[in-house]
C-alpha cells in the first residue's frame, strides 16, 4: 500500500510539473483491495505526498487522512463500469478543456484518430454531458455511455482517463492532452486522420481500442 501511495503522489506532481494541472484542479486515484485512494479537495497535484491521501472503503465512505475531492462519484462510477481500470486521471489540462468547449464532429469521439499511438493507447473519447463538477448527474452520464471507453472529455470540463496501473493513467493523459493539442493546431484545415483500414491494421498488430459504435446518442 505504501508503493502505490508514493505512485499516486508522485503522478500528481509530475502531471503538476508538465502544466497539465493549474492551480488546485485535477484529480487522481487508484483502486485499493478494501477501495480506493484519492487526492484530497482543495490541494494542488503538486502538494501530493503519500500521507496526504484519502482513503475510501469500496462503497465511497471516507475512511481516513484529508476529505477527499468532489470528484469521487467520477471515479468511482468508471471503476464500476471497468474492472481492469485501477487508476483514474482527471484533468483541466488547456487543450483538453478547449476541446470538450466545441461541438464534436463525431458523436462518438471527440478526437480524432490523428495517430497510431492515440489509437493504441488511448482509442474512442466520448465528449460526456455537461453536469457542474461534483454532482453525481456527471457519474451518471459516465455510466450511461453504451460502449468501452479509456477516456473522456467532460465537457467545458476537462478530461478523465484510467489505466491498468498509475503509470498507465498517467501516459494516457498525456496522451489525451497532446492529441487534443494537435486536433487544435489542425482546427480549420484538411486533417488526414488514421482510415479505418489503418485502424483494422493497429488492432491486428496490437490490441487497440477503438470499438464499434451501437446506433444510439450520447446527449
Amino acid at each position: 500500500m505504501n508503493d502505490l501511495r508514493r505512485a499516486v503522489a508522485e503522478a500528481g506532481r509530475r502531471l503538476h510539473a508538465l502544466g497539465l494541472s493549474p492551480g488546485a484542479s485535477g484529480n487522481i486515484s487508484a483502486r485499493t483491495p478494501g477501495g480506493v485512494l484519492v487526492s484530497p479537495t482543495g490541494r494542488g497535484l503538486d502538494e501530493l505526498t503519500p500521507q496526504a491521501l484519502a482513503a475510501l472503503d469500496a462503497d465511497g465512505t471516507h475512511t481516513s487522512g484529508p476529505p477527499p475531492t468532489k470528484e469521487v462519484p467520477l471515479h468511482l462510477a468508471l471503476y464500476d463500469r471497468d474492472p481492469s481500470a485501477q487508476a483514474v486521471v482527471h484533468l483541466h489540462s488547456t487543450h483538453a478543456v478547449a476541446v470538450s468547449c466545441l461541438e464534436p464532429e463525431d458523436p462518438y469521439s471527440c478526437l480524432p484518430p490523428l495517430t497510431a499511438y492515440f489509437v493504441m493507447r488511448v482509442g474512442r473519447t466520448p465528449l460526456i454531458p455537461y453536469a457542474a463538477p461534483g454532482d453525481r448527474a456527471l457519474a451518471d452520464h459516465v455510466r450511461a455511455v453504451p460502449f468501452p471507453f479509456r477516456a473522456a472529455l467532460l465537457a467545458n470540463h476537462g478530461l478523465v482517463v484510467t489505466g491498468t496501473d498509475v503509470e498507465q493513467a498517467v501516459l494516457s493523459a498525456i496522451e489525451v492532452e497532446e492529441t487534443a493539442r494537435l486536433h487544435l493546431l489542425l482546427h480549420g484545415h484538411r486533417a488526414r486522420p488514421l482510415t479505418p483500414a489503418q485502424i483494422a491494421d493497429l488492432g491486428a498488430r496490437h490490441s487497440v481500442h477503438w470499438p464499434a459504435v451501437p446506433q444510439t446518442s450520447l446527449t
